[in-house]
């Protein structure tokens, strides 16, 4: 039976305390799993569920989507049903599934 050849790479504590601070906290209510980006947008769906579009502002239908804005993004929403709560930094909205708010920290 072979070993697997491993590679350390050393990393210092303050590479890691020098990441920029997050933008934006999303909470979900029923678990409190918490997820932090750099940035948001909504993406838009057509009548086949399919990508439509990408806004900077919340509405019925979208979801969000948690940046980087890749195949590795930090998370994304089932569709909007229901915006609760409006407020400067401050979203609070219901999705096919759960219940979330958003906080613009910076």
């Amino acid at each position: 039976m072979s070993k697997i050849k491993q590679i350390k790479i050393p990393v210092e504590l303050e590479e890691i305390d020098s990441r920029p601070t997050p933008n934006y906290k999303l909470v979900r209510e029923h678990d409190g799993l918490e997820k932090y980006s750099d940035d948001v947008a909504w993406l838009e769906w057509d009548e086949n569920s399919r990508y439509k579009d990408k806004h900077q502002d919340i509405a019925i239908g979208r979801s969000l989507i948690m940046s980087p804005f890749n195949d590795f993004y930090t998370w994304q929403t089932t569709s909007i049903t229901e915006i609760i709560e409006e407020g400067p930094n401050y979203l609070k909205f219901k999705t096919s599934n759960s219940v979330y708010e958003l906080y613009k920290l910076n």
